[in-house]
């Protein structure tokens, strides 16, 4: 079912906490820049008069054809974290009734061992924090008691015959000892299944980043600056490891005049499938 609604920052020395361990046999994804957007009519096609785009370390450099195929730097994958569940709502909106800043996400994956030629049929799910840092199923341990219904900020669909998938979210707020960020992981295979989906195989694990700059603007508005816990900046994050797009940053384009109005959110993402 669906709901249709570098930087010049020094950073500290990554110390690897939370990557993977394996280094021969680890798989390796490919992620790049954000060329894929300008080809798509998936309901951001106020992106080419909104204004300039911010973010993505290394994304002007990146911009090969339109497909995103010319951009292939490797990247290990990180975990998932404390906060994932073990099954996701297959629909585009997944905020619910979550305040905050829209973000549409238009994410493109492709597979490296076909040439990084578009992967369809690809569930991508996304969960994130809500503006008050909290993640739905853990509700409270960001130090914000409330309802919990497990499923807001959580979602994801499945990528069409150009390997592109659409999800729109808010902006995530922060909570204690990491930067600002999105979870991701990639499925094969799948099922779907009542609104949810069954089987599969995830073929990426990773994290979406975002400009720490318009970040900024982001925690001091409402309501977002209803969170009062410490915030940790991008380059003291300690997952991030300052590769840019590389490494999950995403490409921004504002989406109006203010960040109340949101942003667009785009990437390519490798994986070998």
């Amino acid at each position: 079912m669906t709901d249709n609604p570098q930087l010049p920052f020094p950073r500290r020395a990554n110390t690897g906490k939370h990557r993977r361990k394996s280094p021969v046999s680890r798989r390796r994804v490919i992620i790049g820049g954000s060329a894929a957007a300008a080809a798509t009519g998936l309901g951001l096609a106020g992106m080419a008069s909104a204004g300039g785009s911010s973010g993505g370390a290394g994304a002007a450099g990146s911009a090969g054809d339109a497909s995103g195929l010319g951009v292939c730097s490797l990247t290990a994958e990180v975990t998932e974290g404390p906060y994932a569940l073990p099954s996701a709502l297959i629909r585009n909106q997944i905020s619910e009734d979550r305040p905050g800043f829209p973000v549409h996400y238009l994410l493109t994956v492709v597979d490296q061992s076909a040439g990084c030629a578009p992967l369809p049929d690809a569930l991508v799910e996304l969960w994130h924090a809500d503006h008050l840092g909290e993640y739905s199923g853990f509700v409270g341990r960001n130090g914000h008691p409330g309802e919990d219904n497990g499923t807001f900020c959580r979602g994801g669909a499945v990528t069409d015959e150009n390997g592109q998938v659409e999800l729109v979210s808010i902006w995530p707020g922060h909570y204690t000892a990491r930067a600002v960020h999105a979870h991701l992981r990639v499925h094969t295979d799948i099922t779907p299944a009542g609104g949810s989906y069954t089987g599969g195989e995830i073929v990426h694990t990773g994290q979406l980043y975002f400009d720490p700059d318009t970040n900024d603007r982001v925690q001091a508005a409402a309501p977002y600056r209803e969170n009062t816990t410490p915030e940790t900046h991008l380059y003291d994050d300690g997952v991030y490891d300052g590769g840019g797009s590389a490494s999950g940053l995403l490409t921004l384009t504002p989406l109006g005049g203010s960040p109340a109005e949101g942003y667009a959110a785009t990437l390519t993402i490798g994986v070998n499938a």
